[in-house]
């Protein structure tokens, strides 16, 4: 068991080193894109499987509500929350439709799409950022491998290789950072932290 522990403290040193070592510029960038659409009137919309559908349900929290400061509201939607939604256009459209369909009908010009897959490869992802692109919207992208489909899709990419249970530790800590400066941009300059 020691073994275990320490081969996964390891595998998470080494991907927290790929964030630290060339990643904070892409980090800076994604929480630029995200003030400049809130600023603009824009929402940011999230979607994922799996874990990523629970990454995406998170971050959507932290911005709605508050990651650590008392600010107003920020507009972010996890398209993976709708159950009735989700099974509906599954049944209908089949699963490679269910984010999609939702960016059509809520998605806009100027509008953030943020697509989770560790993979990079998921279906319904692609199938999203690819009528997101069309509308107008920016897309960024966490995945865990380089040159991706989805990374291709992506205006921004934060991409960590590792296994996917790493890539999703390592990703959480990535939308911390992201939400903490976002957050910083909106609240007020007295705001508590």
């Amino acid at each position: 068991m020691e073994k275990m522990i320490q081969q996964a403290i390891e595998r998470h040193r080494a991907a927290l080193a790929q964030l630290a070592g060339g990643e904070t510029e892409t980090l800076r960038q994604m929480a630029e894109t995200l003030i400049r659409c809130i600023e603009k009137g824009g929402c940011i919309y999230l979607c994922g499987n799996g874990g990523s559908a629970a990454d995406a349900q998170h971050i959507a929290a932290e911005l709605v509500g508050r990651f650590v400061r008392e600010r107003k509201p920020l507009p972010a939607v996890a398209l993976t929350a709708d159950t009735s939604l989700l099974t509906s256009v599954a049944n209908d459209y089949g699963f490679e439709q269910v984010f999609a369909r939702q960016v059509q009908a809520l998605v806009k010009k100027g509008d953030i799409l943020w697509a989770l897959s560790t993979s990079g490869t998921s279906k319904n992802v692609l199938e999203a950022a690819k009528l997101a692109r069309k509308i107008g919207a920016e897309i960024i992208s966490f995945t865990g491998k380089k040159d991706s489909p989805l990374e291709k899709h992506s205006d921004l990419c934060l991409c960590i290789e590792a296994p996917t249970a790493t890539v999703q530790e390592i990703g959480q800590l990535a939308y911390h950072i992201i939400c903490d400066i976002v957050e910083h941009r909106f609240a007020p300059k007295n705001a508590e932290h």
